[in-house]
């Protein structure tokens, strides 16, 4: 039975809760991965049982001791486009701002595991934060910054005001994106003090929620997203094409609708980045295609994703359908944004 409290952080905890029988590769994956579990998704994976799609998103796994040669722990990149900490500026008119590097609950799919968690790089302390916000003053061509790492949304009030609070007052910088997993996973953390140092911003605040599978949506967590929309806070959705998790046509279009349902607009389906550990929840490109496929014309235009793969090595994303890239038996070939050509295993 699990208790409402604290999340479940550890192997011990997990087991308490009845949701993993330890062993010593599980002791060895939790050595190596943070472990979260909330309260709110801990219930929902007692419901739905060890073997659910929502367990293989949470629970550790044996199989990610499996590290493949392509596997990479910056799989995309993220350090090679990195002017100063904290700070990814990978497009032209955005950056990243990773202040944060822990998060409610860890992904076992995770393309940034080997940054977060307890162990991980934690906060952004005080001095590169500054640093990395006049990186942000200073250039002028950056019209959105897009909060992540870790989850931004697991700061306390008074630290993200520390952080929007000088977001606010920079001129050119008209769009604050929040990448986050709070409102389902941590319902309880969209207050009416978080919701109004969002609107504080005078910014344009947008908040891309990370759901894979439409059980994510409990009563508690609909209730939240609905305070930030109620709010005129705009959302999107962000998801990850996972094996044994949303690789079905009929949950995958669940989950999408699931999110318009919600006024979430579909956004990003992102095709798994290779992290190390994680192929047990890759597809293949073409099984995606498919997937995707079988969306258009049996969905309504508002449920349709961006099918998208992050180009290893930092090259961006590639819309990922037969329009768009061309394949053989070595491999696929991908286009960048500037028109570069890439191969991808």
């Amino acid at each position: 039975m699990i208790k409402a409290g604290a999340s479940l952080t550890t192997l011990d905890d997990l087991a308490l809760a009845g949701l993993v029988t330890p062993s010593p590769a599980l002791e060895a994956v939790a050595a190596r991965y943070a472990v979260a579990v909330t309260p709110e998704m801990a219930a929902v994976i007692e419901r739905a049982g060890p073997d659910s799609a929502m367990a293989r998103q949470f629970i550790p796994d044996a199989r990610e001791l499996d590290i493949l040669p392509e596997e990479s722990a910056d799989p995309i990149s993220d350090r090679r486009f990195t002017p100063v900490e904290g700070v990814v500026h990978r497009y032209p008119d955005r950056v990243l701002l990773k202040a944060v590097h822990v998060c409610p609950v860890y992904c076992r799919f995770c393309f940034r595991r080997e940054m977060v968690g307890p162990a991980g790089d934690g906060l952004l302390a005080a001095e590169k934060l500054d640093a990395a916000l006049a990186y942000i003053r200073e250039h002028k061509e950056i019209w959105e910054v897009i909060l992540t790492g870790g989850d931004p949304l697991v700061l306390s009030p008074r630290r993200l005001e520390k952080l929007l609070e000088p977001l606010s007052q920079i001129d050119h910088v008209k769009v604050i994106r929040f990448h986050s997993r709070v409102p389902l996973v941590d319902p309880e953390r969209i207050s009416g003090e978080l919701i109004a140092l969002l609107r504080a911003t005078g910014k344009t605040v947008y908040v891309a929620l990370h759901a894979n599978h439409p059980d994510e949506f409990t009563a508690a967590g609909r209730k939240a997203c609905a305070r930030l929309t109620d709010a005129g806070i705009a959302m999107v959705s962000q998801s990850v094409l996972l094996n044994g998790v949303n690789d079905d046509a009929e949950v995958l279009a669940r989950l999408m609708r699931t999110f318009v349902e919600n006024r979430i607009k579909p956004y990003y389906l992102h095709h798994p980045d290779l992290a190390p550990g994680t192929a047990h929840f890759r597809l293949t490109v073409e099984e995606g295609q498919a997937l995707v496929a079988s969306l258009r014309g049996r969905l309504s235009g508002l449920c349709q994703p961006h099918y998208v793969l992050d180009i290893p090595g930092g090259h961006g994303k590639a819309y990922v359908n037969a329009a768009e890239h061309g394949s053989d038996d070595a491999g696929l070939t991908v286009t960048d944004y500037r028109g570069g050509q890439h191969r991808y295993p």
